[in-house]
């Protein structure tokens, strides 16, 4: 039997448990490919080849990753997250044009701002408090502004606001299909 964990940010420390390992989808997990295989400090290799196994079968592309804070994409997804907030919130453009650089000049298939709002604000926020407090540097503190719209709600695509106005970007949706 194998133990699976879904898991983002978790440390997988179980020591003496051969056959545990840490799965990391990424959302959507339909659509997304990757899963970051996390194999724990005593993990056997044929726990680890038989999550490999698993996510093939599934029609996943496994990265295996040492045990680490934030794994391999939050640790680098994380920083470009909090810059992109701070770049909004010092005016230097709108929540729409940093999304439109990014797909556009880096092939991102959807910008680091509107992907917040789909992940959610306070999941973003806590994964970097978390890798603030874990990996002790300034390059994963949030900003500020991400913490005063969390306190006010703005969570994002689950609450209608967030950097998007969801709730404004259905009624335009709806009116370009009938129109």
């Amino acid at each position: 039997m194998l133990v699976f964990a879904k898991t983002a940010v978790f440390h997988i420390l179980c020591p003496g448990i051969d056959r545990f390992v840490g799965l990391h989808f990424f959302n959507p997990t339909p659509v997304l490919q990757l899963v970051e295989i996390v194999p724990g400090l005593v993990t056997s290799a044929a726990t680890t080849a038989a999550c490999v196994d698993f996510a093939r079968l599934i029609g996943k592309e496994p990265v295996v990753v040492t045990e680490s804070p934030g794994f391999i994409v939050n640790r680098i997804l994380i920083p470009m997250i909090n810059e992109a907030v701070v770049v909004l919130g010092e005016g230097i453009a709108s929540a729409k044009d940093i999304d439109t650089a990014m797909e556009l000049g880096y092939n991102h298939p959807m910008g680091p701002l509107k992907l917040t709002d789909l992940v959610g604000l306070d999941i973003r926020l806590s994964i970097a408090e978390y890798l603030h407090r874990e990996l002790g540097t300034d390059t994963f503190r949030p900003p500020e502004i991400l913490r005063r719209m969390v306190s006010e709600g703005k969570l994002g695509k689950k609450t209608g606001t967030g950097f998007y106005d969801w709730n404004t970007d259905k009624v335009d949706a709806q009116k370009a299909k009938s129109s």
